[in-house]
């Protein structure tokens, strides 16, 4: 929902890293702590089983923000945005892609996926809570004092319950919320004007976020303290996000129509793939002193990358005769590709420009038409600014 900052590393799915900011952590335990009090009284247990159930149902309620995140993240990959990981931080998760989408077909597909992922997770509770509970489901996911509930009951009912909630809450059309991004890619399609749609989905999150804060405020005052606070916290952080989204709108209508065509290096220097291995050491990486160059075949296509110490490796082992296309980093030539039409809006974001510094822009047949730098977009982005006077 929110951006992050660094983060550890708790695992991969599906090549997608999930880490975890410290701040996570800390409502981790808060959490567990709180929902430990909470089962005690639903259960009339032990402490020690009240304690292992609000283990059990925070691990399982971050596991499915994970899943929610992946939903995202997984047709976010399928539409062509790489994906460079999931965080949990003190507000929930957020899957970091490369780019912004590029459309409101895009934008909606993305947003509405995380959503649907958490729906199922709470259909799939409740249709277990109603296939093993001798009481109605909603008796049981309320925890209603009336019906007899067991710890696999109180699970399945907290991770119906709290999901659901989830799903309601990301649902509001307020930025950055998930449904404010289905309102964006919306006005976005109605109105075929990016920057407006953002601003109205700002507009909307900033009211909701004020909203929240009031709430915040009276309900630690007159209810609970700790949640109050949190939701005002909260709605601090929602109306900040709303704000900058708001503000970025003014920049992007300046660079509006630039692409990468326009900024690109229209020559740049490239290697051919039947080069030989002690050519291409005195031609290229003596003469110009670089640690890699893009490898082209006879038609100009772009082939992936070739490093110095690769070329190293094998003059080193007696191979000079060897040609370029055999040291080629072709499995990797995806992550170097952008297309000449790529606005320099999606470009400022784009985490493997930031990586790598540089991108091949590649035309539909695959030719290497330039090379857009990292100096470049920072050179187009400051003739953008406005000029003091």
């Amino acid at each position: 929902m929110f951006a992050s900052g660094s983060s550890i590393q708790l695992a991969r799915i599906f090549g997608i890293r999930i880490g975890a900011s410290p701040s996570w952590f800390v409502v981790l335990f808060v959490f567990i702590y709180l929902m430990s009090d909470t089962f005690q009284r639903v259960l009339d247990g032990s402490s020690t089983q009240a304690y292992l159930v609000a283990v059990a149902a925070v691990t399982l309620f971050f596991t499915s923000i994970v899943l929610h995140e992946l939903g995202h993240a997984i047709v976010a990959q399928r539409l062509g945005i790489t994906i460079s990981g999931i965080d949990l931080w003190f507000f929930g998760g957020v899957a970091r892609m490369s780019s912004d989408s590029d459309s409101p077909g895009t934008e909606l597909k993305i947003a509405i996926a995380g959503p649907l992922v958490t729906l199922g997770v709470v259909g799939i509770c409740t249709a277990l809570v109603a296939a093993i509970s001798k009481d109605p489901a909603l008796h049981v996911i309320l925890f209603y004092n009336s019906v007899d509930i067991s710890p696999a009951l109180a699970l399945l009912g907290f991770l119906a319950s709290i999901n659901a909630v989830v799903f309601v809450f990301n649902m509001v059309p307020a930025f950055p919320l998930d449904g404010g991004r289905i309102a964006r890619a919306i006005v976005w399609r109605l109105t075929g004007d990016r920057n407006r749609s953002t601003r109205v989905a700002g507009r909307i999150g900033e009211g909701f976020a004020y909203l929240l804060i009031g709430f915040g405020v009276f309900h630690a005052v007159r209810v609970h303290p700790l949640n109050g606070i949190w939701l005002a916290v909260l709605g601090l952080f929602i109306a900040q996000a709303a704000r900058s989204a708001i503000a970025s709108t003014a920049f992007t209508e300046r660079i509006d129509g630039i692409t990468a065509a326009d900024i690109m290096d229209s020559e740049p220097v490239t290697m051919p793939a039947d080069l030989p291995l002690s050519r291409a050491e005195d031609e290229f990486f003596l003469r110009y002193g670089w640690a890699w160059f893009p490898a082209v075949d006879e038609r100009g296509r772009f082939l992936g990358i070739v490093r110095q110490d690769a070329v190293d490796e094998q003059m080193a082992a007696g191979r000079p005769a060897l040609e370029v296309a055999e040291v080629v980093e072709i499995g990797d030539a995806d992550g170097w590709r952008v297309d000449s039409d790529r606005p320099l809006e999606t470009l400022l974001g784009d985490e493997r420009l930031r990586d790598r510094r540089a991108l091949m822009v590649v035309d539909p047949e695959g030719v290497l038409r330039g090379v857009v730098t990292i100096e470049q977009v920072g050179r187009a982005v400051t003739a953008a600014l406005p000029r003091s006077a």
